[in-house]
């Protein structure tokens, strides 16, 4: 059951660096700002998988996907909620094919599929944050109006409140932006986020730009994952009593990504 992000993670999906997150052939068209060091990416996310184990959390490990260097990304691939998983269609040419990939894994752990996106529409599982019955969705260049839709209109069944955040063509999914720190609490970049995207929360107001961003893990209220890189956020987020394990994941922001991107949540609980 997922329902807040800023529950104990419990159980989630990682996808380690072996062969193919090193070796893609077209930056460019993979979205990626040059290759990792395929020893070094190994070894920040064995730390990383180390970390969530320490914390109590189931880590199931799958196989990279062939010929899909981001598969090491399995938050964008599809999106647990209380009732089973939705498989989403991701909105990168290159990464088509991921969503079948994933859906095998959820489907072998007795994950019941309740819903997928459809073309036209496209929605990455990074511009979606769930917290308690509040659904935050990001329209960005992953994720667009078609898909908020479909996704809508299944969230909605499930009682989700739907709020939907436009972000410039700069910022690449939501998780960038905003995130869950506890089950009432948000981190939010002020610049992308307004008090009133936010009502009803706790809000915690970062400026973003370079290597200063939302993107963390919540492993349990108030007890987080953040790039060592990150440093202001991590400042900011020990003054306020938080926990926080400080990890080098540099080989990843290579690619574009962040500690959200990193990981998908399958379960999470009090």
């Amino acid at each position: 059951m997922l329902r807040n992000e800023g529950e104990s993670l419990k159980r989630v999906i990682v996808c380690t660096p072996k062969q193919e997150y090193a070796s893609a052939s077209d930056l460019e068209k993979h979205n990626i700002g040059k290759l990792g060091n395929p020893r070094a990416a190994i070894q920040q996310h064995d730390m990383l998988k180390s970390t969530l184990v320490e914390f109590g959390a189931e880590v199931l490990d799958i196989t990279e996907l062939k010929g899909h260097p981001n598969s090491v990304f399995t938050r964008d691939t599809a999106m647990c909620t209380p009732k089973g998983y939705i498989k989403l269609r991701l909105g990168l040419k290159t990464r088509e094919g991921e969503d079948e990939w994933i859906a095998k894994t959820l489907d072998t752990i007795g994950e019941p599929c309740v819903g997928e996106i459809k073309n036209p529409g496209t929605v990455e599982g990074g511009d979606v944050v769930l917290a308690g019955n509040v659904a935050f969705i990001g329209q960005s260049i992953r994720t667009n109006e078609e898909g908020i839709k479909q996704l809508s209109e299944l969230l909605k069944k499930m009682e989700y409140e739907i709020r939907v955040i436009v972000l410039p063509d700069t910022v690449l999914h939501l998780d960038k932006a905003l995130m869950v720190l506890g089950p009432k609490q948000l981190l939010y970049c002020k610049e992308l986020i307004s008090k009133e995207n936010i009502d009803g929360f706790e809000g915690i107001g970062i400026s973003c730009g370079g290597d200063v961003t939302a993107n963390i893990i919540c492993l349990g209220s108030k007890e987080l994952i953040i790039n060592r890189s990150n440093s202001e956020v991590t400042n900011r987020l020990e003054a306020e009593g938080c926990i926080v394990h400080n990890l080098d994941l540099g080989e990843f922001a290579k690619g574009m990504g962040g500690p959200n991107c990193l990981i998908m949540p399958v379960e999470r609980g009090t």
